[in-house]
């Protein structure tokens, strides 16, 4: 790779001179054929790789020669949005030249024709998201344990959308960001947000009804005692991959309290003991966050960006 590769990208100059580092803002994009080849830029000594989430395999940072510049070179399809990071070593954290985050240790790759996301702020890895300020503390009796469930008004509160994995969607992407310009904007009307948090997402969201009992029977209650205004029945459940298994396990489960769901690339493949086996598209299924379910997805709205995993 010569520098006129680097220069095809936008970006003239030497690599590793500090000339090159002041103009590199990458990722960067160019056509190719149906899709796109994107150039990724990290400065450093040591070798690194790119670590894409719910989408390919690691990718390998190459050496420009003896500087300081390691570069890779990624085919990507159409229309797609995913969240990286860079590893060295067991070290994982965003690009730094990159001014696109989700939370403090991923950034998010997007091709040019992606979708827009025109009330998806765009948030650096430094950045700090805007909390709901009212909370509730839930003590489950059937789920066990305890966690603090966010609740949000967006444009004064209305039918309730409960987001599974609520704290990707607090510190990840800026879900009530969004929520509230959506409803400024008048493309959508007033909701309110419950941020539902996962302690275990692979006993939680596998088709269990103990969760869809608890929400029902302890968790709507609180929220409808919180003081903030909502709309119990009229539920959205949102999720996405194992979430979005969930959401429709409920919606057929308990139609009574479900109204509606928003499935994001759900686990449709899941069985009980699909723990460790592969998925039939060929993708290892692990109980974390970030484990793969076959796609790319999109931001916020995911992805994560996740938006694709399970």
């Amino acid at each position: 790779m010569g520098e006129d590769t680097f220069a095809g990208f936008g970006l003239p100059g030497t690599p590793g001179t500090d000339a090159f580092w002041a103009a590199a803002r990458t990722p960067a994009s160019i056509p190719d054929g149906d899709g796109w080849t994107t150039l990724f830029l990290r400065r450093g000594s040591d070798a690194a790789s790119i670590d894409f989430e719910s989408w390919s395999e690691p990718v390998p940072l190459r050496r420009f020669g003896d500087t300081d510049c390691w570069y890779a070179e990624v085919r990507m399809p159409a229309r797609l949005r995913v969240t990286y990071q860079f590893r060295v070593g067991e070290e994982l954290y965003a690009d730094p030249l990159n001014p696109v985050g989700a939370g403090g240790d991923r950034s998010i790759a997007a091709t040019p024709d992606a979708p827009p996301q025109p009330h998806w702020p765009a948030v650096g890895a430094d950045g700090v998201l805007p909390l709901p300020r009212s909370r509730i503390r839930w003590a489950s009796e059937r789920l066990g344990g305890r966690r603090t469930v966010r609740v949000h008004p967006a444009g004064g509160g209305g039918p309730v959308v409960l987001l599974l994995d609520g704290d990707d969607w607090l510190y990840l992407h800026p879900a009530m960001s969004a929520f509230d310009s959506a409803v400024a904007s008048g493309e959508m009307p007033p909701v309110t947000l419950v941020f539902l948090p996962a302690k275990d997402r692979e006993a939680e969201f596998a088709c269990r009804g103990e969760l869809w009992e608890a929400v029902r029977d302890e968790l709507l209650p609180l929220v409808a005692e919180s003081g903030v205004t909502a709309d119990l029945d009229r539920l959205v459940v949102a999720g996405q991959s194992l979430g979005g298994l969930s959401a429709m396990y409920a919606a057929l489960e308990f139609p009574g309290v479900v109204s509606r769901v928003a499935c994001q690339s759900g686990s449709f493949w899941w069985t009980s003991d699909a723990v460790g086996s592969a998925d039939p598209l060929g993708v290892r299924w692990v109980g974390d966050r970030g484990a793969a379910a076959g796609g790319g997805g999109s931001v916020g709205a995911a992805g994560r960006v996740r938006r694709g995993g399970a």
